[in-house]
């Protein structure tokens, strides 16, 4: 009888580490990549700190091949609800006998150690395909394998309006702040990932308006943080 691979879904963001994590994932081929799992805003139909449309989310989901699932989250939600939908779906995941996990993180430890935390409690094993890269080594190697991506949000602080809707690039990355991770593994900078080579065919889209939004900063009590954003369309 021949062997299956483990099943495993996908924390998909829709950004470049996601993308590029996928795709150390496929080129092991240890593993049966099952699902992308994705949180979107119940009221707003778009990514977190993306901002990025439900409606691009999916066309890129079919453009790369894998079935998209999509958990619905409140914005009023708390903690302790958002925790109790997960393990929700991490059950459902268990019905389907996916008992593997997979992030784009690189290097934000606290972040690894929630998630495989949250994760045991159910008996899911969390892979960190990116983990302990270096950040600049690997966005060059992402854009040298012929990914591309579009920055959809950036840290305000830190950048001008101009600067979202631009791709990535080898430029671009060696003109980046000193300040700033290549990869804006601290959240100085969002993307979206529309070409590559776990690509069947490109995504589609049109740039629409720049805004600047302002919203809690969770290291920083009582103040808030301006992002720009870059509506794709």
């Amino acid at each position: 009888m021949e062997n299956r691979k483990p099943q495993l879904f996908f924390n998909w963001s829709s950004g470049k580490d996601s993308s590029f994590a996928l795709y150390k994932l496929i080129q092991q081929n240890d593993f049966q990549i099952s699902t992308l799992l994705t949180t979107v805003g119940m009221e707003t139909k778009r990514i977190g700190m993306h901002g990025l449309r439900e409606s691009l989310l999916r066309r890129q989901a079919k453009a790369i091949g894998f079935p998209l699932e999509i958990i619905y989250l409140s914005s009023s939600a708390s903690h302790d609800t958002y925790n109790k939908m997960m393990e929700e779906a991490m059950d459902q995941m268990k019905r389907k006998d996916i008992y593997n996990a997979a992030f784009g993180d690189i290097f934000l430890e606290d972040l690894r150690d929630y998630r495989e935390r949250q994760l045991a409690k159910v008996g899911i094993k969390a892979h960190f395909p990116l983990w302990k890269r270096d950040t600049k080594e690997l966005i060059l190697e992402f854009i040298e394998l012929g990914f591309k991506t579009k920055i959809v949000a950036a840290n305000a602080a830190l950048f001008n309006k101009d600067f979202v809707g631009q791709d990535i690039t080898k430029e671009l990355v060696y003109n980046l702040p000193e300040e700033v991770d290549p990869c804006g593994e601290n959240g100085e900078f969002h993307t979206f990932c529309y070409d590559g080579p776990i690509f069947k065919s490109p995504v589609r889209f049109e740039e629409g308006e720049k805004v600047k939004k302002s919203y809690p900063n969770p290291t920083i009590g009582g103040k808030e943080i301006d992002f720009w954003f870059c509506d794709l369309i």
